[in-house]
């Protein structure tokens, strides 16, 4: 089987987002390794005390779906909204909640409408740059 994880890379705010996304999709984290905590063979930079305090790796279910989050700091992160992530509720209202949580210092693209396809849907690029799809099926569930 092949599966294929979505992975955040941020600079620096991985903790925030990752407190932001369990609460706009009841996310639970499985997994949260500091860069204090790689191993050594892994990671063998050395680093400040603020730095060593950040995700190394963390993993979250949001339902079924895993989404692995870090910290990167192998290169220079470039923001691009040409991939986006979206994400199916059973209802609008779980549309509408998920995102009042995520709309704070984002740039809403389509705000909530319904489409041929959805019955309620809201495309934005959230804080940090990450461009998100919030929808319904057509016919609500």
């Amino acid at each position: 089987m092949i599966l294929i994880t979505p992975n955040f890379n941020f600079n620096g705010r991985c903790e925030e987002a990752i407190n932001l996304y369990q609460k706009a999709f009841n996310a639970k984290l499985n997994c949260l390794l500091r860069y204090s905590d790689a191993d050594k063979r892994d990671w063998d930079k050395e680093l400040d005390a603020e730095k060593a305090k950040l995700i190394y790796h963390a993993e979250l279910m949001i339902d079924n779906q895993r989404i692995m989050m870090c910290d990167n700091m192998d290169v220079d992160l470039v923001k691009s909204t040409s991939l986006s992530l979206t994400v199916t509720f059973d209802t609008s209202d779980e549309v509408k909640k998920a995102y009042k949580i995520l709309k704070d210092g984002s740039t809403t693209i389509y705000p909530i409408h319904s489409t041929t396809y959805s019955s309620c849907e809201v495309v934005f690029i959230d804080k940090f740059g990450f461009r998100w799809g919030l929808m319904t099926e057509q016919t609500e569930r």
